[in-house]
């Protein structure tokens, strides 16, 4: 059975973030929070008419506007605009600042009316069906991810494998050199002995010949 959205509103950065969501923890990663917004006081249930029928509309997707308007919520949002007192001569932005507030009559005109239970399990459902669409896009990927780490793996494993035996096969030839190379070099100490012994020979019998 699907559980029942509700509609959570924070404020990150330059925009008021909405989303409609079974529970704050959803709504949390939706966000993309860090920490415990809701902990913090500063994220909220909401029962504002205007933001749940936006998010009801798109359940899951995080909506957004400019911080700290009144405007409506939508998946992309422009950045808040500066404020008017930087731009605005110092007469007229005083008067600006005289003037009262105009009641929004049209919100006090339309009544405060709850989604209905219809459209709250429709909502419910499709946040469910898109959740479980990404959840099968997220295994996707990681089948895609962890195919390509065997692949690496095997491409690595069959590179270190010629290269052990390369060092192998190296070290054997340098061996029987190395084992060449002291046979000449006892062949080579041998010959001078003998050389030694018969030089010594043929020079007393030199020596004798010249008495």
């Amino acid at each position: 059975m699907a559980r029942k959205l509700r509609t959570f509103q924070t404020s990150i950065g330059f925009y008021d973030l909405a989303v409609a969501a079974p529970s704050m923890k959803a709504a949390l990663e939706a966000w993309g929070a860090g920490s415990n917004l809701f902990h913090q006081g500063l994220a909220k249930e909401t029962d504002d008419p205007a933001v749940v029928d936006a998010t009801m509309a798109k359940p899951g997707v995080v909506l957004k506007r400019p911080v700290g308007s009144n405007g409506r919520f939508g998946e992309h949002a422009d950045l808040p605009e500066l404020a008017e007192a930087k731009t605005e001569p110092r007469g007229q932005s005083r008067a600006r600042g005289r003037q009262k507030p105009t009641p929004d009559l049209e919100s006090k005109a339309r009544p405060h009316r709850k989604t209905d239970d219809r459209a709250a399990r429709e909502a419910a459902q499709k946040f469910e069906r898109d959740q479980k669409r990404r959840e099968a896009e997220r295994k996707r990927e990681e089948a895609a991810r962890a195919k390509e780490r065997e692949r690496r793996d095997k491409a690595v494993a069959k590179a270190q494998g010629e290269l052990d035996r390369a060092r192998r096969d190296h070290e054997a030839k340098a061996g029987a050199i190395e084992a060449d190379r002291a046979a000449v070099e006892r062949r080579s100490e041998n010959e001078q002995a003998r050389w030694d012994k018969q030089e010594a020979k043929l020079r007393a019998a030199l020596r004798k010949a010249q008495r």
